[in-house]
C-alpha cells in the first residue's frame, strides 16, 4: 500500500484509523488523499501554506476530470473537519471552496441478453484442477451476485457465512457504502448455485473454517481484483470492451462490474415498465433493495432506459461531434 510521504503524514493516517474505526473503508478515500499529498509534496507546501488561495490553485492544477477533482476536494475537507475537532486547526481551510462543474455520466448498460451472454462465458472458463476449481466457482458466484441481485462487488465478497440464509432464501448484507444493513431475498437460481458450491467446498476442503461465504485462500475473502480480471476478459471475449469515452459535457462510462449493478436497476425498471406499470412508484423499493439511503439516487436510472437507448446516445454524441 503506497504510504503517505508529505508534512501531514502522520495526520492523514490518523485520520484513515479514525474513519476505519467508525466502519467506513479505507478505499477510495486514501486513494483521494494520495493525490492530495502528492500535490503538496510537489508545491514543497507546509503549514503555513494551507490557505483558501492554496486549494483554489490545487483544484485548477490537478490535471484529472471535474469529477475526480471534487472528490479530491471533498476528502481533504473531510480530513481538515477531523484536524479541526482534534483542535489541531482552528479553522477548515476548504469549507468555503465550489466544486467544479461536473460532466454528465451515462453509465455503461448490459442488455438482458447481454448478462447471460457474460454469464455463460464465465462459467465456462471454470477450470477443473482441484486447484483452481473452488476458486473460479467462487468468482463466478461473486459475478452472478451483482448481475441478478445488484450488488456492489465489495458485497459478496465481503459475506459471511451466517449471512446467507437458505431457509428464507435471503441474503444479509451489512456495511454497505451508506453504513446501512439490509436483508433482500434472492432468486432460487442463486439458491440453487449456492447450495451447489457450499457442497462441493465441503467435499474439497474437510477441515474448511474460513468464515467468508465465498472463500478465497488462508482464511481470506476473495480478492476485488481477480473478480475484476475474470470479468474484464469475459467482456473482452463477448465483444463489449470499449474505453470510457468523453463527448462534449457528457461522460459515457466503460463496462465494469458495478455496470452489472447499474444494468440490474436499469433492466429492472424497464420491466415494470413493459408490464404497464409505474416505474417512478417503484423506485422506493428498488432503492431498499440496493441499499441506497435515498431513494432519489436511484431515480438516476430513469435517464438510460437500457442499453440500446445507451448507444443511441452514444451514438448521437459522436454525430454532433463529428459536425463541429
Amino acid at each position: 500500500m503506497k504510504p503517505f510521504e508529505s508534512f501531514l503524514t502522520s495526520q492523514l493516517n490518523a485520520y484513515l484509523v479514525y474513519r476505519e474505526s467508525l466502519g467506513y473503508t479505507s478505499m477510495p478515500h486514501r486513494a483521494h488523499l494520495l493525490i492530495f499529498d502528492r500535490y503538496l509534496r510537489q508545491t514543497g507546501a507546509d503549514c503555513n501554506s494551507l490557505q483558501p488561495a492554496f486549494f483554489l490553485e490545487m483544484r485548477a492544477r490537478l490535471t484529472v476530470e471535474s469529477r475526480s477533482v471534487n472528490r479530491v476536494l471533498s476528502s481533504a475537507r473531510g480530513f481538515f473537519h477531523f484536524l479541526v475537532r482534534r483542535g489541531e486547526i482552528a479553522h477548515n481551510p476548504l469549507r468555503d471552496i465550489p466544486p467544479l462543474k461536473e460532466n454528465t455520466i451515462v453509465p455503461f448498460v448490459f442488455s438482458p441478453e447481454q448478462v447471460d451472454r457474460l454469464l455463460e462465458l464465465v462459467c465456462k472458463g471454470i477450470r477443473r484442477t482441484k486447484g483452481c476449481f473452488l476458486t473460479d466457482l467462487a468468482i463466478y458466484l461473486t459475478i452472478l451476485l451483482l448481475a441478478r441481485c445488484g450488488m456492489r462487488i465489495s458485497e459478496p465478497i465481503s459475506l459471511l457465512r451466517d449471512n446467507y440464509r437458505r431457509e428464507e432464501a435471503t441474503i444479509y448484507i451489512e456495511k454497505t457504502k451508506f453504513r446501512k444493513d439490509r436483508l433482500i431475498p434472492v432468486p432460487q437460481e442463486i439458491i440453487t448455485q449456492i447450495e451447489n458450491y457450499l457442497s462441493v467446498r465441503k467435499t474439497l476442503r474437510r477441515s474448511d473454517d474460513n468464515p467468508y461465504l465465498l472463500a478465497g485462500r488462508r482464511q481470506k475473502p476473495l480478492s476485488d481484483s481477480i473478480v475484476r480480471s475474470v470479468f474484464r476478459n469475459a467482456v473482452r471475449e463477448i465483444g463489449l470492451d470499449q474505453p470510457r469515452r468523453i463527448l462534449g459535457n457528457v461522460n459515457f462510462s466503460q463496462p465494469t462490474p458495478h455496470s452489472l449493478r447499474h444494468s440490474f436497476a436499469v433492466n429492472t425498471l424497464k420491466r415494470v415498465k413493459e408490464r404497464g406499470a409505474s416505474a417512478q412508484n417503484a423506485l422506493p423499493v428498488l432503492a431498499a433493495y440496493l441499499g441506497h439511503s435515498d431513494y432519489k439516487h436511484t431515480s438516476v436510472y430513469l435517464r438510460v432506459a437500457d442499453a440500446a437507448t445507451r448507444e443511441n446516445l452514444v451514438d448521437f454524441a459522436l454525430w454532433q461531434k463529428r459536425k463541429e
